[in-house]
């Protein structure tokens, strides 16, 4: 996905199994929010930070939702341990991750896997892609700041 591109209205399944959508949002942008994995340390700070400002974010006319392929378990526990605010859609199959071009190869200490890139579409009230901030972009300990500005 691309400024300009419309988003798919169906994200995926939420922590508790409930089908998401961006028409749930109404009249509201979508801070989408796709990271690696829970319990990491970069996830948790990224997500800390999100909840720290969400009320700020949600003044400002923002939902936050974040995506990873940790399943529904996984992002129940991260939400309980770190009290997220907002939902976590668990997308195991990494369906959403790749129309939304966040999902490719990867590589740490020369191995090579493949895997989610931290990136975070902002999707206006119509639906449509407003803003990308790419990986090489996100701070995750200002992220709400980057997404205010």
């Amino acid at each position: 996905m691309i400024v300009g591109d419309k988003a798919p209205d169906l994200l995926g399944v939420d922590q508790n199994g409930k089908e998401i959508h961006l028409s749930d949002y109404k009249g509201r942008k979508v801070v989408l929010y796709f990271y690696p994995k829970d319990m990491t340390s970069g996830c948790t700070a990224q997500a800390c930070n999100l909840r720290d400002n969400y009320d700020e974010l949600r003044k400002a006319g923002y939902e936050v939702v974040g995506v990873s392929i940790n399943d529904q378990k996984s992002h129940q526990k991260f939400i309980e341990k770190n009290q997220l605010p907002f939902t976590l859609i668990a997308d195991t199959e990494h369906k959403l991750t790749e129309k939304f071009g966040a999902w490719g190869e990867k590589s740490m200490c020369g191995r090579k896997y493949m895997g989610t890139f931290r990136t975070t579409f902002i999707i206006n009230e119509e639906g449509v892609v407003e803003r990308v901030i790419s990986p090489k972009e996100v701070k995750t300990k200002d992220h709400a700041a980057q997404i205010l500005k």
